[in-house]
């Protein structure tokens, strides 16, 4: 047992340089996901039938093939096509829209759970589309949308493990060069998953706060009698 805590000591610092880049990834994919997701999930709901197909298509696709697939298509497929990317990009890219197609598909239930009849309400007094739908619809939707974003969020973190495969020095990255170095896999890839159930736990807790935070009392109740 020693020996594991000299270890740890040893190679945590390394690990830590590796963590600050997996949260910056995860970040940046939430981000990027939260961008592309919610206007993808307002035209899927209010957009023309065209546009639902190709952004139904879009969705499809990233929650249809592996993320791995979807990363090495990025990053060693597109540059046949003349677009190059660097390892972080590809890796913020790729996740950012894998991300995104989960994020539309959630932010559609949320607004649809609305329901249709507040949209002709708000229409009824003489508010615009877009102006009903920014007041009304996503302020609800955004408060119905929590719990499945926040099992995004975990879902984030722990896919950003994929990364080190084209050699993003990520937590697992950080932990293959330790193990190698060191010969000593299963000491490091515990230390990496205690390392993970940190984060994960500390993400869930403050999510579950956020999420109380702005919970609104009876809002559940009153969207389940309006459909």
């Amino acid at each position: 047992m020693n020996e594991f805590f000299i270890f740890f000591q040893t190679i945590i610092p390394e690990l830590l340089q590796g963590t600050r880049v997996t949260l910056k990834i995860a970040g940046g994919a939430l981000f990027i996901g939260f961008a592309v997701g919610l206007p993808t999930a307002l035209i899927r709901v209010y957009g023309s039938p065209w546009l639902q197909l190709i952004v139904t298509g879009y969705i499809n696709i990233f929650r249809g093939t592996p993320l791995l697939v979807q990363l090495f298509v990025v990053y060693y497929g597109l540059p046949d096509l003349g677009l190059t990317f660097s390892r972080l990009t590809a890796a913020y890219l790729t996740l950012g829209l894998n991300s995104s197609a989960y994020q539309a598909e959630y932010f559609r239930g949320a607004i649809q759970s609305v329901g249709e009849k507040q949209m002709v309400a708000a229409r009824a007094i003489g508010m615009s589309r877009f102006k009903a739908i920014r007041y009304i619809i996503l302020p609800q939707a955004f408060r119905l949308v929590m719990p499945s974003w926040s099992n995004e969020m975990i879902s984030i973190i722990k896919y950003t493990a994929v990364v080190f495969l084209i050699a993003v020095p990520d937590l697992m990255g950080k932990a293959k060069m330790v193990s190698s170095r060191y010969f000593a896999p299963i000491s490091t890839y515990i230390i990496v998953a205690l390392i993970y159930l940190v984060i994960v736990g500390l993400a869930t807790l403050i999510l579950r706060y956020v999420g109380k935070r702005f919970e609104t009392p009876g809002l559940e109740s009153m969207e389940t009698a309006t459909r």
